[in-house]
């Protein structure tokens, strides 16, 4: 059975269905199991598309997307399906059609749902450290704007990422965040090592905030320790295993 998690912010909103979904109600085996929505992951083809085939069912959607995601700022306006051998390179998609779920796939870095109901506009943006430092939440935001949509009455959901105490990092990419905005400090602790912490969802909230939006929430589940329940690509390396699911989170206009 699929349990997706849902956002309060969210959830209320008129002809807005959405979801982050876990690993729970797919047909996916042994590392990927179950509910792997990966197409860039090396599972059975078959049961990656039987997975998504099930997320989009649950949504009311017509069409799942998503896009072959690089870490970068470019985000998408979505008119129309494509074909799964053609996805595009970008890591955010905004769209105004009904029935087109937009998808990220993730497995510790932070999605990120986002609604203005008033509009008719939605977006869905894959935000890792590097995406969310360089700017690709705003390249959402501004996509959304051009559609018609206005910041102060978005509402954005950012779901499911590794947390704080398991995502160390390197001092050099403390220093990347700090020399763009030092306020950006808070965002970082000290462990017993004495290397530095990255609260990627404080962060990626913290982002949002800043841009203006109307109402934002996080949804706080933590990638790495949730092994049960959610993928995670940092787990996978200290396991030393071949690969990693990707769990997908994902929003539609019904």
């Amino acid at each position: 059975m699929l349990q997706p998690l849902l956002a309060d912010c969210l959830s209320g909103l008129p002809r807005i269905a959405h979801g982050f979904f876990t690993r729970a109600g797919g047909v996916s085996e042994g590392i990927y199991a179950s509910l792997n929505c990966g197409l860039g992951s090396k599972d059975d083809v078959a049961a990656v598309r039987e997975n998504r085939a099930r997320v989009g069912a649950r949504l009311g959607a017509d069409h799942l997307l998503s896009l072959h995601q690089v870490h970068g700022t470019v985000a998408l306006t979505v008119e129309a399906a494509w074909p799964e051998r053609e996805r595009p390179r970008a890591d955010a998609m905004v769209t105004r059609v009904r029935g087109l779920a937009l998808g990220v796939l993730t497995a510790d870095c932070a999605p990120v749902l986002l609604a203005d109901p008033e509009a008719g506009v939605i977006a869905a943006a894959h935000a890792g450290w590097r995406g969310a430092l360089v700017g690709v939440l705003g390249a959402t935001i501004a996509t959304m704007e051009q559609l018609g949509a206005r910041r102060t009455r978005i509402s954005a959901a950012v779901g499911p990422c590794i947390g704080q105490a398991a995502y160390e990092v390197g001092e050099e990419f403390e220093r990347e965040f700090l020399d763009r905005d030092q306020a950006s400090r808070r965002f970082f602790v000290r462990a017993a090592s004495g290397r530095p912490h990255l609260d990627l969802a404080a962060y990626t909230a913290y982002r949002l905030g800043m841009a203006g939006l109307g109402n934002t929430a996080v949804v706080g589940q933590c990638t790495y320790t949730q092994s049960e329940n959610l993928f995670s690509y940092r787990r996978s390396r200290a396991r030393n295993e071949t690969d990693y699911g990707r769990q997908i989170s994902a929003i539609v206009l019904t």
